[in-house]
């Protein structure tokens, strides 16, 4: 499924959509250049879950957690890590609720994971001329909800 965001609100009413229609466990792996909006979908994605705080990078922090939404948001940057530090931070934990609350997992350069979930959407964001961006939404193992669908 591919999407034209024609500004950063188009981006984050994307983001918006999968925050009111994703269920707990659902994961979103974010691939794109700096600057391409992947932080902020993740702040649409925010808004749809109801959370209020301001939601920024976790570039330097790495993880992110917000709870005051409908469901948490673990929001994840990997940019400064290499693949092989990624593999110790036992990502798993998120997207299979061991030790937090199930929730949406919304991780940024995603292409630094050694391995990924069952099941996932991955959004691969290009810019464009004019600030215009390219979304391409890929289900893995998982169903794009009707609201997602709808947006094509």
């Amino acid at each position: 499924m591919k999407i034209v965001l024609a500004s950063a609100e188009d981006t984050r009413s994307l983001g918006f959509t999968f925050g009111r229609s994703l269920t707990a466990g659902s994961v979103i792996l974010l691939k794109g250049d700096l600057g391409a909006g992947k932080t902020t979908l993740v702040q649409g994605i925010g808004a749809g879950l109801g959370i209020t705080s301001p939601i920024v990078s976790p570039t330097f922090t790495l993880i992110n957690e917000y709870d005051e939404g409908r469901l948490p948001l673990y929001h994840l940057d990997l940019y400064r890590l290499e693949s092989k530090e990624v593999a110790t931070l036992n990502l798993e934990i998120y997207w299979e609720g061991i030790e937090v609350t199930p929730g949406i997992v919304a991780i940024e350069w995603a292409e630094r994971m050694p391995y990924q979930p069952d099941s996932y959407l991955k959004v691969c964001l290009t810019s464009g001329d004019e600030g215009i961006v390219r979304a391409e939404i890929t289900a893995v193992n998982c169903l794009i909800n009707s609201a997602i669908a709808r947006l094509v």
